[in-house]
């Protein structure tokens, strides 16, 4: 993580180092860092729930090989942080080898007790992920052209 001016909060820090070495194995402790009524939003999820929450995880070990984060910046106060990361992993049968990367921020609401009541992920989908897939790719690009002229 990037080096700040103030002193990371402890629950700020435990999300942090939880990211940045999250494992399918490490989802055993998912308990720790969220609230059992949690709500996680991002382009392609809108889920409710601790088990939710840990089906998304599951499902990116699944559906992406080597996935890592790394947290770049993060600004708190109070309940609210708000973190900036590149997102590392790469895809099965495309551009094997090659290494993906996907840059983003989080909005995390956090409880009285310290754990992530609300995650919130932004992202462009169509710039990060779309345009570097053949044929979908070809088309993202076509139409930014396109929107721009």
């Amino acid at each position: 993580m990037t080096a700040s001016t103030h002193t990371v909060p402890a629950h700020v820090a435990r999300v942090i180092a939880f990211f940045e070495t999250l494992t399918p194995q490490t989802l055993a402790r998912l308990a720790d860092i969220y609230a059992a009524d949690t709500r996680f939003k991002d382009p392609f999820n809108d889920v409710q729930g601790l088990e939710a929450v840990r089906q998304v995880f599951e499902h990116m070990f699944v559906a992406l090989q080597q996935p890592r984060f790394i947290i770049t910046r993060q600004v708190s106060q109070g309940a609210d942080c708000f973190i900036t990361w590149d997102f590392y992993f790469y895809l099965g049968n495309y551009r094997r080898g090659v290494e993906q990367k996907i840059s983003g921020a989080t909005h995390l609401l956090f409880d009285a007790e310290g754990r992530v009541l609300v995650h919130r992920d932004y992202w462009d989908a169509a710039e990060e992920l779309y345009e570097k897939l053949p044929l979908v790719g070809g088309l993202m690009r076509w139409l930014k052209r396109r929107a721009s002229s």
